[in-house]
C-alpha cells in the first residue's frame, strides 16, 4: 500500500501559528484543490516536566506543570515531510516540538 498523502500534527503556542501557515504555505504546502492556508487547529491542554539538561519554552527544571496550546493540523503529500520537519523546527519555540505524521490512505 503505497501513502501519497498524510496528515501533520503539531503541538504549539497559538501565537506561532500563523508564522508557522505562512511558512508551510509559501511552499505550497497548504493547498487543497483550489484553496490554500488550509489548516485547522484545537486548544488543547497538557501536562509536562522539564528534566535536568532541558532549556524549557515554559515551566522549571524538575517540576509538572500543565497549560495550553494548540493542535494544528494540515494535510502534506508524503514526499515533502522531511521539508515540513525543518520547517517546523525552524518557527516552534520548544526545543522538542511534537510532529505527528499520520498516513492517510
Amino acid at each position: 500500500m503505497k501513502c501519497d498523502v498524510c496528515k501533520i500534527e503539531v503541538l504549539i503556542p497559538e501565537a506561532y501559528i500563523v508564522p508557522l501557515r505562512d511558512k508551510l504555505n509559501e511552499l505550497g504546502i497548504l493547498k487543497v484543490g483550489k484553496y490554500d492556508h488550509v489548516i485547522s487547529y484545537s486548544e488543547v491542554r497538557g501536562y509536562w516536566r522539564p528534566l535536568e539538561g532541558a532549556s524549557p519554552y515554559d515551566g522549571e527544571i524538575g517540576k509538572i506543570s500543565s497549560g495550553t496550546e494548540c493542535k494544528m493540523e494540515f494535510r502534506c503529500p508524503y514526499d515533502a515531510v522531511n521539508e515540513v520537519k525543518k520547517v517546523i523546527q525552524s518557527v516552534h519555540p520548544y526545543e522538542e516540538p511534537i510532529i505527528n505524521v499520520l498516513p492517510l490512505l
